[in-house]
């Protein structure tokens, strides 16, 4: 099985640097839809050329900004939404930019945590992390079932780097798995669970 994990294309609030969470379904800007209509021939070649099939379904956040674009990247395919996919919950940090919360004591003890302690209202770092590698574990899954060689995951930047921290070797941290928007990994789900990147998209 290999596996396909994407982040969404950009939404205005990404352009503006805000925490666009789980709790904001923001659809794609215009710049978020430009770049994935560019985006989907290169990664169709890039795909092609790795020998991935084209996957029967792509498994995608429920939230606007993942099911647009994987409409975009993987056109006429079937979606199939998981709640869990969604992006981390910020709670009070949500909408706003660093610089709106500079103010925020809470902010700042989050940040110097290295983003691991709960936001007011929000999750923490570990309860989102699980919560998307069980997501992404219930793609794989569902995808298996189907007799598929290729599970597409359309979902966003903090989904990614949780379920590659947690799932791929060799092990890296957390926010070293950051990708751009419309980006993200090709891997292969070994027989020990664990996957292998062998593209970076």
């Amino acid at each position: 099985m290999r596996l396909v994990i994407l982040r969404h294309a950009q939404t205005a609030g990404n352009l503006e640097r805000r925490y666009v969470g789980g709790d904001t379904d923001e659809p794609l800007c215009a710049e978020g839809i430009a770049c994935a209509r560019a985006k989907a021939p290169e990664l169709s070649r890039e795909l092609a050329h790795a020998g991935v099939a084209q996957p029967p379904r792509v498994w995608v956040s429920p939230l606007a900004r993942a099911s647009q674009t994987a409409g975009l990247l993987f056109p006429g395919i079937e979606q199939v939404r998981l709640d869990g996919l969604r992006e981390m919950c910020f709670g009070a940090f949500e909408g706003k930019t660093a610089d709106e919360l500079g103010g925020d004591e809470r902010y700042r003890s989050w940040v110097e945590g290295m983003c691991e302690g709960a936001c007011p209202q929000g999750e923490s770092r570990a309860v989102f992390s699980a919560r998307s590698c069980d997501a992404v574990h219930g793609a794989l899954w569902q995808a298996a079932e189907l007799g598929a060689e290729t599970c597409c995951v359309v979902a966003h930047g903090g989904t990614v780097m949780a379920a590659m921290e947690a799932l791929a070797r060799p092990t890296r941290p957390y926010f070293s798995w950051r990708v751009a928007c419309c980006c993200g990994y090709l891997a292969e789900l070994g027989v020990d669970g664990m996957l292998r990147v062998t593209l970076e998209l």
